[in-house]
């Protein structure tokens, strides 16, 4: 816990710091996460309000300090809250009405603790059955950067010696660090516990099973989850035409997977999320119904005209 507080208190600093807000009319400042869903939906957030004539500046935090800039002013739009796993981090900024819930951009999503599917199939299914292969397993639980909803919940239990899991080891990486961990793992067959998520590649790239039994921490069923737009306070008076934009910025799981794809593939993001807006029209009228250009033009014809 020092290790992630030492780090929290660092990138806060450097965040303060490095994020000057700036009087751009049309700038809008989104925060995000190092996670491939999250950088898939603000690309296509970016592409376009690009299109529509606003300045998008973006910022990788933690997830932390993702709601600590919205509660500070010093961001406006973070895509990104994962509900319930993010609950903790983000009460005290909705409690202080600095931080506002726009609404949800993602149903059917799902964060808990997997395993490869040999290990599954040997015995480890649930939660419970962890510790019983703790040589097999090192006495580790893979998870992503430091700080991270998922990794807090894993140190609960074992802060709480929950499944009796008391002696075990957070391995805190990121995203694509843990998940070449686990790709190094399933080559050699050996065991590994990890969080994993959907949508996400990795559950077509991998054969993987997730954990039962995990419902007190990550919720039920399988950590079923929503994702959810947060805003700064007042985001939503100070400019109804983007609060309007970003209320019908709604995703769903199969077009996420396909936006990750290309992002694993190692493709452009910005590049990525604007092929799949061409060959999408429908979204890009879903999104941008009743939704004007930063210069009060019809933001559909707009954008259709900058996306070619």
């Amino acid at each position: 816990m020092k290790r992630s507080k030492s780090l929290f208190f660092l990138m806060l600093v450097f965040f303060t710091f490095s994020c000057e807000k700036k009087d751009d009319g049309n700038l809008v400042r989104i925060v995000e996460v190092g996670w491939s869903d999250i950088i898939a939906t603000t690309s296509v957030a970016e592409v376009i309000l690009d299109s529509i004539g606003y300045d998008v500046e973006r910022n990788m935090v933690s997830v932390p300090i993702a709601f600590q800039a919205l509660a500070n002013d010093d961001a406006d739009i973070f895509l990104g809250y994962w509900k319930p796993s993010m609950n903790a981090q983000v009460k005290p900024h909705l409690d202080t009405g600095k931080v506002v819930v726009l609404g949800k951009n993602l149903t059917g999503a799902k964060y808990t603790l997997a395993v490869p599917s040999y290990a599954y199939d040997e015995g480890l299914k649930d939660f419970a059955d962890i510790a019983k292969y703790a040589d097999k397993l090192n006495s580790n639980i893979y998870g992503i950067e430091a700080g991270n909803d998922g990794n807090q919940l894993i140190l609960d239990i074992i802060g709480q010696d929950a499944f009796g899991l008391g002696s075990f080891q957070l391995v805190e990486s990121s995203e694509a660090g843990m998940l070449g961990e686990v790709k190094r793992k399933i080559s050699d067959q050996q065991w590994i516990v990890f969080l994993a998520w959907a949508p996400h590649p990795m559950n077509s790239q991998y054969q993987i099973e997730y954990l039962s039994g995990g419902d007190d921490f990550f919720g039920p069923d399988y950590g079923a989850a929503s994702v959810h737009t947060c805003v700064r306070e007042n985001f939503e008076q100070d400019d109804p035409n983007l609060a309007r934009f970003f209320k019908q910025l709604v995703f769903d799981v199969s077009m996420e997977s396909k936006l990750m794809e290309g992002l694993s593939a190692g493709e452009n993001q910005l590049e990525v999320a604007r092929e799949y807006l061409l060959a999408n029209p429908a979204f890009l009228e879903k999104v941008l119904d009743g939704v004007t250009s930063y210069s009060g033009d019809n933001g559909l014809e707009t954008a259709k005209k900058a996306l070619k």
